[in-house]
């Protein structure tokens, strides 16, 4: 990496140990994960926990998504169901969250839980993330590397835009695969989704009855807030822009021409489309334009996660 991302490092046994020095520490790390960026603390320290609020600037409300590196090692700090046990063995590691109840005495910090009795928990299947898991002696308390609200990142270099030299590593894993954050299912009743993502109804409807996504007043993971993921710029959707000057964000080859408009996918790809999702639109930011327009998404399987991504980012 050039000297302006001294902070940033390849992968390797060398920068595992850095990495795992830090976190023991306390301290935070960038991480790249199958979904997106995340910014890394140890779940079970007071100062990560805080830490990782501050450099944020994340709403206190707003608890963060507890990382493991597999089922042996949540049993002291949640309640294991059938249900879960069901959608672990079909979906882990990979983009999936669960929402638990917790443990009386999980020695999770109150405050990466926003003080509630459930907990959000992932088993990601990023090589990297799982490396420093299995050699870790706590979970991760890992929300998306960005500041509270805006784009999240798929790469090394987002992670820096956003905190520059404020965390003492960042360990560049490429981009992320999946690009948009992990679904998000409530196991603590009947089963409900959250947060969509790749995984969705249809995906979960075969091994147990759930309910589709849908608004939630109680906030039990990330991403249920109004305004998020948004590039700081205003965003139109389902209109086409009248000017040049605005950017336009299209779907599929039927649209021709013009500079302003930059492709989800040219396949008309939803797994494509929600891997480029966060890339164009800091891209459109970056080159200056004042307004994004995005034509219509189909609202299905990713579609519904790009659709709601892009909803909450127009607030």
């Amino acid at each position: 990496m050039k000297s302006n991302y001294s902070n940033i490092y390849s992968f390797n046994k060398k920068t595992l140990t850095k990495t795992l020095r830090y976190l023991n520490k306390g301290e935070i790390a960038g991480l790249p994960t199958e979904t997106v960026y995340g910014l890394a603390g140890n779940a079970y320290s007071s100062k990560a926990v805080k830490k990782n609020f501050g450099l944020k600037k994340r709403p206190k409300k707003n608890p963060l998504i507890i990382h493991y590196y597999g089922i042996n090692s949540i049993n002291k700090d949640v309640i294991i169901s059938e249900n879960f046990i069901k959608l672990y063995k079909k979906f882990c590691p990979g983009p999936l969250t669960f929402i638990l109840k917790m443990n009386k005495n999980s020695k999770i910090v109150k405050k990466a839980t926003a003080g509630l009795k459930t907990i959000a928990i992932r088993f990601p299947s990023h090589k990297i993330v799982r490396s420093i898991l299995k050699y870790s002696n706590f979970p991760l308390a890992m929300p998306s590397a960005n500041i509270s609200t805006r784009l999240s990142p798929v790469n090394a270099i987002d992670v820096f835009e956003d905190f520059g030299k404020k965390i003492n590593i960042i360990i560049d894993g490429g981009k992320s695969k999946i690009g948009i954050e992990s679904t998000v299912i409530d196991l603590t009743g009947k089963p409900k989704i959250l947060r969509p993502g790749v995984f969705g109804y249809h995906d979960f409807k075969k091994i147990l009855k759930v309910k589709s996504f849908k608004k939630n007043r109680i906030i039990k993971s990330p991403g249920m807030l109004e305004k998020h993921y948004s590039p700081g710029i205003p965003i139109i959707l389902n209109k086409n822009p009248k000017n040049i000057s605005d950017a336009h964000v299209i779907f599929g080859n039927k649209f021709k021409g013009k500079k302003n408009k930059f492709n989800l996918s040219k396949k008309a790809n939803l797994n494509e489309a929600a891997s480029n999702l966060y890339k164009i639109l800091r891209d459109i930011k970056n080159k200056g334009y004042k307004k994004i327009y995005v034509s219509k998404i189909p609202n299905k399987g990713p579609g519904i996660a790009i659709n709601d991504r892009l909803r909450k980012a127009a607030k």
